[in-house]
């Protein structure tokens, strides 16, 4: 620990300062939320600031999710995909009640047709006026109802086409919900489904693990070259992760500059890994102006590990990893750090000082 503790809280940057004031507010460490204080805290929209301020040290997660639908957009999303759910609902019940009807006329045709044996069975149905009369009304009964099984047919097909053309569209609202729009990766809300999917089945969650990561000092490309070439390191890294994992690994920008990689059937030296491959490939990517000739420096980014078996829920999962990530950046950054119990006692005692 750095006896200076004024040197010490000039080192904390806001990602620590976010942990580290949810943490004194009792406020979950749900992606949702670490999204909501790192914005308000940011102080680029005054309003959201004033806001949550206004919620006081101990906010509800009721209350954080009401600002939270007002200020972010994705927030709102989840109305348009339960309308395509109502939509398809709605044609599921018309398609039963076409069913059903068809039912009903199979079902009142199968009982004139039992009728009509009873009745040629009979000793009394011997002339060939009867038997006339009976092959008439089964004749008309039969077109009737196959008649009607075309009507049926129709409709459904119709129903099949308008059920299909409601799906695509709620494919399309789930693409773009589940999209950030700068970097094309899987956003915050698609994290958190996917992290709460982990420990769906107890057994299976032992072999997934979680891997964190925030782009080093990347407010230095923001203040010294412009905001363009922030979301430039943003895009960079993103093509970096996309082409260095596999295919169906799950990438996520979390919000700003921080990442997520989602492992599935990894060991913790496996991870390991991955994680360190991830680093290097974003080190060694050059960040230069094609035009200018401008080098903007190197990127590097520091990485948190926690493996599913080391965590109770995808809170606590998320946690733990985030406070590795805070270990990796006050360790020197550029690095990777596994998710120890002993590293809760570093960010107890940074708080601390942070709090003098």
């Amino acid at each position: 620990m750095t006896p200076n503790g004024a040197r010490k809280v000039q080192l904390m940057d806001p990602a620590t300062m976010v942990l580290a004031t949810m943490r004194k507010r009792g406020i979950a460490g749900l992606p949702r939320n670490y999204e909501l204080v790192y914005e308000a805290m940011n102080a680029s929209n005054v309003a959201l600031t004033r806001e949550f301020e206004a919620l006081g040290d101990s906010p509800t997660q009721e209350d954080l999710d009401e600002v939270g639908k007002k200020y972010f957009a994705h927030h709102h999303r989840n109305g348009v995909v339960e309308v395509a759910h109502t939509k398809i609902s709605g044609e599921l019940e018309g398609m039963l009640r076409l069913l059903k009807q068809e039912q009903s006329s199979l079902e009142s045709y199968s009982k004139l047709l039992g009728e009509t044996y009873a009745r040629i069975s009979s000793k009394s149905a011997a002339s060939a006026e009867i038997l006339t009369g009976v092959i008439n009304m089964l004749s008309s009964a039969t077109g009737d109802t196959m008649e009607k099984g075309k009507v049926v047919v129709q409709h459904m097909v119709q129903r099949a086409y308008e059920m299909e053309q409601v799906r695509l569209e709620l494919d399309e609202y789930k693409r773009i919900a589940n999209t950030d729009p700068l970097t094309r990766l899987a956003n915050r809300r698609a994290f958190d489904d996917v992290l709460a999917s982990i420990y769906d089945n107890k057994r299976e969650a032992m072999y997934y693990a979680l891997i964190v990561a925030d782009i080093d000092h990347f407010k230095k490309f923001n203040d010294s070259f412009g905001h363009p070439v922030g979301d430039r390191v943003l895009g960079v890294v993103a093509a970096v992760m996309k082409s260095t994992l596999r295919k169906d690994v799950f990438i996520a920008r979390t919000g700003g500059e921080e990442f997520a990689v989602v492992l599935h059937g990894t060991s913790q030296e496996v991870t390991l890994e991955v994680a360190e491959r991830l680093r290097r490939s974003v080190e060694t990517t050059p960040l230069k102006n094609q035009k200018t000739g401008v080098d903007y420096g190197p990127i590097t980014m520091s990485f948190g590990i926690c493996m599913a078996s080391d965590a109770e829920n995808p809170a606590d999962l998320y946690n733990r990893a985030d406070i590795a990530l805070y270990s990796a950046k006050h360790s020197g950054r550029n690095r990777i750090q596994i998710y120890r119990p002993e590293l809760e006692d570093e960010i107890e005692k940074n708080w601390l000082i942070y709090r003098k």
